[in-house]
């Protein structure tokens, strides 16, 4: 969780890259659409489920921040091993990495995320939030590259290319873009890896600093809470118990049906 002062921090952080990043009429324009958004895009998670990534008040913001600066780092890098990293701008590496998920913020009516209000699966499941039926569905990067055509922010065909694709090959959408074997058909520069490798590792940053301590002490979470894990089940159920969880493939449903027999 972060204080309202370092939420705040970021966000003055945020719109300070805009400012001295992005040049001429289309920062002016990705300033103004930032400052409209304001109010949702300050406190916006950046998942709706705990055992993903800052799904809390304010997580978007620290994970951009974050991929901006895994972004910068890893195109040093790039670099220095060989890579030709001028294929593609500063100003387009940074653009990438501050709207790749913006799509996240819903449409210019709906927010995306909203509270889960369904106890049992914030408890059970950790949803701490819940998809907002209002909207239309799109995938992350669509609606990303809807909002800023939609608000007049021009972007590169390399921004397009690298927003479209940062998830990788996690997306089996992408496969057209990464996974041909036809050089003429690969991407011309290594903006889409780089931003992709960004994401990954922010959103594997943030996942080790809040889970992975509670996960090498031997911790489960039940909800909003972290406890130890409790001895084993010794009374008549367990047998039950065992036979029941025997077949079962998924750690989720393992998870569900631990709690049902305890």
């Amino acid at each position: 969780m972060l204080t309202a002062e370092q939420i705040q921090d970021n966000w003055d952080l945020l719109l300070n890259i805009i400012e001295t990043e992005i040049s001429g009429e289309r920062g002016e324009n990705l300033l103004s659409f930032y400052t409209q958004y304001s109010e949702r895009l300050i406190l916006m998670p950046a998942s709706y489920k705990k055992e993903y990534h800052n799904a809390f008040p304010g997580g978007y913001v620290d994970h951009i921040l974050r991929v901006v600066n895994c972004a910068t780092e890893l195109h040093n890098l790039w670099g220095n091993m060989g890579a030709n990293t001028s294929t593609y701008t500063r100003e387009e590496l940074i653009f990438s990495a501050l709207n790749h998920d913006l799509g996240k913020m819903g449409d210019e009516d709906n927010e995306s995320y909203v509270p889960q209000t369904d106890q049992w699966r914030k408890d059970k499941l950790g949803e701490e939030y819940t998809f907002n039926t209002k909207l239309s569905f799109a995938s992350v990067p669509d609606r990303s590259l809807y909002l800023l055509q939609a608000s007049g922010i021009m972007y590169s065909f390399n921004e397009m290319v690298a927003i479209q694709t940062h998830d990788g090959l996690y997306d089996e959408g992408n496969k057209k873009y990464l996974s041909t074997y036809l050089p003429e058909q690969k991407p011309r520069t290594c903006l889409p890896y780089i931003l992709h490798q960004a994401d990954l590792m922010a959103s594997r940053i943030e996942f080790e600093n809040e889970w992975l301590v509670k996960l090498n002490n031997g911790e489960t979470k039940k909800g909003n809470f972290s406890t130890s894990k409790a001895p084993a089940n010794t009374d008549k159920k367990q047998p039950i118990k065992q036979k029941a969880l025997a077949s079962v493939k998924s750690e989720g449903l393992k998870g569900l049906m631990d709690d049902f027999f305890s």
